[in-house]
């Protein structure tokens, strides 16, 4: 029979902690809580955070880390451009390099399209590039010759696979669950600020101090005199 108390006030107990009480939102300070949301909306109008703009500045370095690696293994193999003439006029797929640097631009391109123009804020972008490149590395690595050309057979094939999946990791631990919890702070703070509005409606800011007109006070005081005046004299 005291089941039932008890589980109401069971369930009244576990509302009251997940909501915040008025006394905490009696102890936000309402000039703290307009900085935190000023601060926000300034984040917002530069139209990209920084974690992202880290995450723009990786998919340039991986473009231009991949390139040098590739002009280095031009130079080594006997001039730039005799062997820029035989990897890129005559490309065979089981002993050219051309390949692996189209793929990195190939990265760069989709990635600053989707996460720096568009800002998009989902994994399937990042998804599909290490999907490709990793398929098509492995591929390249099971059927080309790489290997038998020297140490740049192994560098850039591993090099590359390495560079897509940090970039994935980066995106997927870093950029989108920091860009996400910003966005929960605003409307948190955004919410305690409308609560702390309307517990504190007296609360005026410079400027909105109400002062009655004196032509009122004065019109009481000449009323009264006027009365006494009009008193008969005994």
């Amino acid at each position: 029979m005291n089941r039932v108390p008890g589980d109401t006030e069971n369930a009244h107990s576990s509302s009251v902690e997940s909501c915040p009480s008025l006394r905490d939102v009696h102890s936000i300070n309402p000039a703290q809580l307009m900085a935190r949301i000023e601060s926000y909306e300034g984040r917002e109008k530069k139209g990209i955070s920084d974690v992202r703009r880290t995450f723009c500045l990786f998919v340039t370095f991986d473009l231009l880390f991949i390139t040098l690696l590739w002009i280095i293994e031009l130079n080594v193999k006997g001039g730039i451009e005799t062997t820029l003439e035989k990897e890129v006029l005559q490309y065979d797929y089981s002993s050219s390099y051309f390949d692996i640097f189209l793929l990195a631009v190939f990265r760069f391109k989709v990635l600053i399209l989707a996460y720096a123009m568009c800002r998009l804020r989902h994994w399937w972008a990042i998804a599909f590039t290490t999907a490709v490149t990793s398929a098509f590395l492995l591929a390249k690595v099971i059927i080309s010759q790489l290997f038998s050309q020297g140490a740049f057979g192994y560098v850039l094939p591993i090099i590359s696979f390495i560079l897509a999946w940090i970039e994935t990791w980066f995106l997927d631990f870093k950029v989108l669950p920091q860009e996400a919890e910003e966005e929960n702070r605003f409307l948190i703070a955004h919410d305690a600020s409308e609560r702390a509005a309307l517990l504190h409606p007296g609360v005026l800011s410079d400027g909105q101090f109400y002062s009655p007109p004196e032509s009122v006070a004065g019109s009481d005081e000449d009323s009264e005199e006027k009365q006494d005046s009009e008193k008969p004299v005994v």
